[in-house]
């Protein structure tokens, strides 16, 4: 495994800001504005500083041969326990890197890949149509809504980006109006509770700021599997 230092480099570099997102709207009192983390865009929600969102630009870094080592993706995909005909939704997609290993699992079913930076979307457009996968469409989204039909999938994918959503509590809303009644939504991201794991602070979460947000939202933690190196891999579900 090459130096950890090397993820917290990448992670410098390849950050972009929005424009819009640091700018307060005063009819909206879920967020407050101040400044904060060097890495952040100035805007809290309950507590925590939502991260600049990392740019196409860092495609190379999503796609490192190091990552299977350092993410265990292997075992997370095994986590989800895809089935043959789910409907999955990966939420950031980036380049694809965990689309293009759950569409195999789901050959019956479909697998939607997100993301609001059109430059991703093409990257993941050229890998299907190399791969020749028919199981994979790509949805543009936005800053407040993933653009997909109410009470259309049964598995949502979030890794290592709900930190970065600049309207979490839209972004999560319209999450679970897509998800069915049954439906899981998985929540990576890099363990907060955690010093060791070589990332900065405001690109990890810990488990209560986690269900603090997703409680609010109308979700449940169902299981933290703690098999990742890195990250916590979080099951919740709708609150019935």
């Amino acid at each position: 495994m090459k130096n950890f230092s090397i993820l917290i480099i990448f992670i410098s570099c390849f950050l972009t800001a929005n424009e819009s997102i640091a700018q307060a709207d005063n009819n909206d009192t879920k967020y407050t504005y101040k400044r904060g983390d060097y890495n952040g865009i100035g805007k809290w929600y309950m507590g925590r500083e939502v991260a600049y969102v990392m740019g196409f630009q860092g495609i190379n870094w999503l796609e490192r041969s190091e990552r299977e080592i350092e993410e265990d993706v292997s075992t997370l995909i095994k986590n989800m326990e895809i089935k043959t005909d789910d409907t999955i939704a990966d939420i950031g997609a980036g380049s694809g890197y965990h689309v293009f290993r759950m569409a195999p699992l789901a050959e019956n079913g479909l697998v939607y890949a997100v993301d609001i930076q059109p430059e991703m979307l093409e990257a993941i457009e050229l890998k299907k149509r190399s791969k020749r996968v028919s199981n994979v469409e790509t949805v543009l989204g936005s800053e407040k809504s993933i653009n997909l039909p109410k009470n259309s999938l049964d598995k949502i994918l979030l890794v290592d980006v709900y930190h970065e959503f600049s309207y979490p509590a839209e972004m999560v809303g319209s999450i679970k109006n897509a998800l069915k009644s049954n439906g899981q939504l998985f929540l990576i991201e890099y363990r907060g509770e955690d010093s060791s794991v070589p990332i900065k602070k405001i690109h990890k979460m810990t488990v209560k700021q986690s269900i603090k947000e997703m409680e609010a939202a109308g979700f449940r933690l169902k299981e933290n599997i703690d098999n990742l190196p890195w990250q916590h891999c979080m099951i919740f579900e709708k609150k019935q």
